[in-house]
């Protein structure tokens, strides 16, 4: 009796959950919006804009699970594409965290209070409309799914969960911390760009690792 193959390995699984540590924690409109949200008006409107920045998520995962699928059925060498420009992408990710004059998220801004409705609105659009998590998902999706396990859609909705689940977590502790963070920050802003090229090294060595991984089921 064979054994059935895992719908993602646990080493693969391990690998993308790091990659999702790593982009959580870089500068981007998500962690900008939410944090200056929570600072300026509380944790309760960090949460409900939270929760916009999930249902964006939520559309940008199935959006690229669909679109994935059906590429690769269309074009199977769609995949050697997809990891170069990937790998491509995240470099270029690494470079505009430590480029001159890149702002870190750590760095809020001022906003005014909103309705609860507003900020789940703010919050989904701000992600919805972020080119930086459609591009993940298509850069980074192609790297763990490998069509001799199975359906490309589960296994992609499969890794959009974990992705969101491990967003979730870190913004919800930035959340209830958001006022702690800053101050920390205000007195050591050495730290600030400290911060950016530890993301952004981190990024780097992610597109090497991803652009030196041998081809799923090649």
């Amino acid at each position: 009796m064979s054994i059935p193959m895992p719908l993602i390995p646990v080493p693969d699984l391990l690998l993308f959950i790091v990659a999702c540590v790593v982009l959580v924690v870089t500068p981007g409109p998500n962690m900008l919006y939410l944090l200056s949200r929570a600072i300026c008006q509380g944790r309760t409107a960090g949460m409900l804009s939270l929760a916009g920045v999930v249902a964006g998520f939520v559309v940008h995962m199935l959006c690229a699970a669909v679109g994935l699928s059906a590429l690769l059925v269309a074009v199977p060498l769609a995949f050697d594409t997809l990891k170069i420009a990937g790998a491509l992408y995240l470099l270029w990710m690494a470079w505009d965290t430590v480029r001159p004059g890149a702002r870190s998220p750590l760095e809020p801004r001022a906003l005014p209070a909103e309705s609860p409705r507003a900020l789940f609105v703010k919050g989904f659009l701000t992600n919805l409309l972020n080119p930086k998590v459609a591009m993940f998902y298509l850069a980074l999706f192609p790297q763990f799914v490998d069509p001799a396990r199975g359906s490309v859609l589960l296994q992609s909705v499969a890794l959009g969960g974990v992705q969101i689940v491990v967003s979730i977590l870190f913004d919800v502790w930035m959340i209830c911390t958001a006022a702690a963070i800053a101050r920390w920050f205000a007195r050591n802003p050495a730290w600030l760009a400290a911060q950016r090229w530890v993301m952004g090294g981190m990024l780097a060595a992610l597109a090497v690792r991803i652009a030196l991984e041998p081809r799923h089921g090649g």
